[in-house]
């Protein structure tokens, strides 16, 4: 059945990730956050993890044919509005993305490259690096490493000053993609300070350090919720601000979850508790 005449185009957002058995990060953060904004998610599982708040105990990478095969079911039907990465596993895995993806500003393409779990697991294989770098930055409209995440792409220790993390952005735009978003949440200090560098030239976000306990998926959502927005129309450093913003209310909302025994969830649905009405 088509759209009658005049129906307004609903937006869609696809991830490209691994799956988080525990719900709090992955493909299920990204579609719990997706949700949040209103755009209807579609998936592309890369990888299937065994988790929980505690840690990664095993990974189990998809085959790149088929990682392909989802992407092409979905690009062909769905009118994607914008696409994220996440975990990709494996170079296989990385070459197959790329080769699907065309990295033009119609269809923004932000790369999380997600490379360790915090628990310490390995979550990109050490030779997907060059091929992340080579064949899927230079396509990306944004990209958006942690600190750690920043100084492997670059060879070089991790930045530990605001001066440092700007010249590893700019450093990072040289690779060829449009923007780079340096998260900084696993920074010192008061404030979590992210960095953007572009065209444009330099912006910093700023929001008050929450000392929460339940932290699992930080980066996963923001580079979520970045997407939703880009999926919609919102401009770039508009989509990064309502996206840090939503990330600080879900960290705030999710030191009230009691999930799991270890690090938990931020709050991905902290507007619908809010707004459901009492039993």
């Amino acid at each position: 059945m088509t759209a009658a005449p005049g129906a307004v185009r609903t937006p869609v957002a696809l991830t490209i990730a691994g799956s988080d058995s525990s719900g709090g990060a992955g493909i299920q953060a990204d579609l719990k956050t997706f949700s949040a904004f209103g755009v209807y998610g579609a998936s592309v599982l890369t990888a299937l993890t065994a988790q929980n708040t505690r840690g990664v105990t095993a990974v189990e990478p998809v085959a790149a044919a088929f990682v392909g095969a989802q992407m092409e079911a979905v690009l062909a039907d769905l009118a994607v509005g914008a696409i994220k990465t996440g975990m990709l596993a494996n170079a296989a895995n990385v070459r197959a993305v790329a080769d699907r993806l065309r990295g033009d500003r119609r269809q923004p393409i932000v790369v999380d490259p997600v490379m360790v779990a915090t628990s310490g697991h390995t979550l990109l294989e050490p030779d997907a690096v060059a091929a992340l770098k080579r064949r899927l930055l230079p396509k990306a409209f944004l990209i958006t490493p942690n600190l750690p995440e920043a100084a492997r792409l670059l060879g070089t220790s991790e930045a530990v000053s605001e001066a440092e993390a700007i010249a590893q952005a700019e450093a990072l735009l040289n690779l060829g993609c449009g923007a780079v978003l340096i998260k900084g949440g696993h920074g010192k200090g008061q404030a979590a300070v992210d960095i953007l560098c572009d065209a444009a030239g330099v912006e910093r976000f700023v929001r008050p350090r929450i000392g929460a306990r339940n932290t699992h998926g930080t980066g996963c959502t923001l580079s979520a919720a970045i997407v939703a927005l880009l999926a919609q129309g919102v401009e770039l450093r508009v989509a990064i601000g309502r996206a840090k913003a939503f990330v600080w209310q879900a960290l705030h909302a999710g030191c009230t979850l009691h999930v799991g025994h270890g690090r938990g969830p931020v709050d991905h649905l902290f507007a619908i508790r809010k707004s459901a009405p009492p039993a």
